[in-house]
C-alpha cells in the first residue's frame, strides 16, 4: 500500500545521505519534496502540515546540521513524525480491547462494499484461534439481499456460531436477540455486523446510532477500504461525528492504494487503526503497528512481522525435516515444491518483499512480473507434472521429457528450463554453505555463496 510513497521518500533520503554536511537550504529542499510526496499519497493537508512542521523543527537544529551523519538524522526525525501520525504515541491497548465483562459486544460499521462482513468473519476466526474465545456472529443487515446468509457461511468457515435468521425482524430486534443469546449461552464475544449503504445517509446513521444505544458496544469498529483514498477519510470523519468509533480496520491494504488514508485516519478521527485486512482469505488479518508501518514506508523493512507471519503459517516439523535434508546435501525438486508451498501460505510475494529492509529497490530491479504470485503456482504445476524419478534426479530431464512436462503443466519449455536453472543454482548455493561451514560463511558473507561470475566487485 505504501510502495509509491516509500519510493519517493527513499529517493529524497538517498540524496541527503550522499552529502557529508547539510545546510538549512538542503533540509528545506528535502522537506519540500517530502511534502509533495505526502500530498500525492493522498495524505490530508492538515496532517501533511503537521508532519512537515515537526520534521522542520527537529531537522534544522545544529545537532543535525553538524552531526557526522546528518542525512540519517533527518530520516530518524521523519520516521518519528510518521510513527506519531500513525498513532504511535497513543496509550492504551493495541489491537482489540477485550477488557470488559462477557459477552463483549463489538459493533461493525461502515459503507457497503468496504469489506465489513468479511472482516467480521476474519475477526471471529482470530478471536477463536488466538484468544480462545467463544464467538457469536450476528448480521443486522436486513437491506442487502443474502447478507445474513453470507455472514452465516463465513461463520461456518471460521467455525463459530451465527445467530439463527428470523425473517421480518428489525436490526434493533436482531441485536437485542444476539445479546440475549450471548448472555444465556455464555458467549465471550458477540460481533454485530450492521448494514452498509453506498453512501453516508441519515437513515444509515440513525439505524447504527439506535443499535449502539441499545447494546452499548465495548468496541465500535469502522471498516474502511484503503483503495478509496480521501473518501475513506471523509467516511471516517462522518461516522465518528455521528456515531463515535473506538477503532478502524483498513481493508485491501494489499492493493495499490497510495497509503495516505492510513496516515490521516488518527488525526481526523482520534481513533486508532487497529487491524489491517491484507487479502480475501479469512486468516488475512494483521495487527496494526505504527512503528512497523513507518519502517516499511522508509525502506527499513519489518522483520518482526515477517517472522510472526512465518511462525503462524510454516509447518515447523516440515521445516526441520527440510533443513536436515539440506545439511545432508539431499535437496530435491520435491523439497523445492514443499518450499514453494510454504512460501505461498505466507501470502502475497510483494507484501513479503515489503517487509525486508531495502526491498523496494530490489523490487524495482526485478520488475513486477517477477513478483507475480502466480509464478509459485506455475512452478508447482511444472514440478507436479514430473515423475517421482525426475523430481529426485532432475539431471535426467532432457529435451523430450521437458516437452512432456511443459505440455502436462500448461507451460513452455523455456519455463521448465528456467525452473531447472533456479533449482540448480539453489542446490549449488547449499553445497557451498555446507562446504564453508558457519565460520567460513561469517568470514566471506553472503557474497561468498554466489557463483564466481556473479559476485559483486
Amino acid at each position: 500500500m505504501f510502495e509509491a510513497l516509500g519510493n519517493r521518500l527513499q529517493g529524497v533520503f538517498d540524496r541527503l545521505r550522499g552529502r557529508g554536511a547539510l545546510s538549512e537550504a538542503d533540509v528545506s529542499d528535502a522537506l519540500r519534496e517530502v511534502r509533495v510526496a505526502l500530498l500525492e499519497a493522498d495524505v490530508a493537508l492538515p496532517v501533511v502540515r503537521d508532519i512537515i512542521a515537526k520534521v522542520r523543527e527537529g531537522a534544522v537544529g545544529q545537532e543535525v546540521i553538524r552531526s557526522i551523519q546528518p542525512g540519517q538524522q533527518v530520516v530518524k526525525i521523519v520516521h518519528d513524525a510518521l510513527v506519531e501520525a500513525l498513532g504511535g504515541g497513543d496509550e492504551g491497548p493495541r489491537g482489540l480491547d477485550l477488557n470488559a465483562p462477557s459477552p463483549i459486544p463489538i459493533l461493525m460499521v461502515g459503507l457497503q462494499g468496504s469489506g465489513k462482513t468479511t472482516t467480521s468473519g476474519k475477526i471471529a476466526l482470530r478471536l477463536r484461534t488466538r484468544e480462545r474465545k467463544k464467538v457469536l456472529l450476528a448480521s443486522l443487515d436486513v437491506h442487502r439481499p443474502a447478507a445474513q446468509l453470507q455472514l452465516a457461511q463465513l461463520a461456518e468457515r471460521a467455525e463459530v456460531v451465527s445467530l439463527p435468521i428470523i425473517a421480518g425482524q428489525t436490526p434493533l430486534q436482531i441485536a437485542e436477540r444476539a445479546m440475549d443469546m450471548g448472555r444465556r449461552e455464555l458467549y465471550d464475544i458477540v460481533i454485530l455486523d450492521t448494514a452498509g449503504r453506498l453512501a453516508i445517509d441519515d437513515a444509515l446513521m440513525d439505524e447504527v446510532a439506535t443499535v449502539k444505544a441499545a447494546v452499548m458496544p465495548h468496541e465500535t469498529l469502522l471498516v474502511v477500504d484503503a483503495m478509496t483514498g480521501q473518501d475513506s477519510v471523509n467516511t471516517a470523519r462522518a461516522f465518528n461525528e455521528r456515531v463515535g468509533v473506538t477503532g478502524i480496520v483498513m481493508t485491501r491494504v494489499d492493493g495499490d492504494a497510495r497509503g495516505g488514508a492510513a496516515l490521516s485516519m488518527r488525526a481526523v478521527t482520534g481513533a486508532p487503526i487497529k487491524l489491517l485486512g491484507a487479502g480475501e482469505k479469512l486468516d488475512a488479518l494483521e495487527d496494526f503497528h505504527p512503528d512497523r508501518i513507518a519502517n516499511r514506508i522508509l525502506g527499513m523493512g519489518d522483520i518482526v512481522s515477517l517472522v510472526e507471519r512465518a511462525a503462524e503459517t510454516i509447518d515447523q516439523a516440515e521445516a526441520e525435516k527440510l533443513a536436515a535434508r539440506m545439511q545432508k546435501g539431499q535437496f530435491s525438486l520435491e523439497d523445492y515444491a514443499s518450499q514453494l508451498k510454504q512460501i505461498g501460505k505466507m501470502g502475497n510475494l510483494s507484501g513479503i518483499m515489503g517487509m525486508l529492509p531495502g526491498a523496494q529497490k530490489i523490487k524495482q530491479q526485478l520488475g513486477d512480473a517477477n513478483l507475480d504470485q502466480s509464478i509459485l503456482k506455475r512452478q508447482a504445476a511444472i514440478i507436479g507434472s514430473m515423475t517421482a524419478g525426475e523430481r529426485r534426479k532432475p539431471e535426467i530431464i532432457k529435451a523430450s521429457r521437458k516437452k512432456r512436462i511443459a505440455g502436462g503443466s500448461g507451460s513452455s519449455v523455456q519455463e521448465v528450463n528456467k525452473l531447472l536453472k533456479q533449482f540448480e543454482d539453489m542446490r549449488d548455493m547449499m553445497k557451498r554453505m555446507n562446504k564453508m561451514g558457519q565460520k567460513g560463511l561469517m568470514r566471506g558473507g553472503l557474497a561468498a555463496l554466489l557463483p564466481q561470475g556473479r559476485r559483486p566487485f
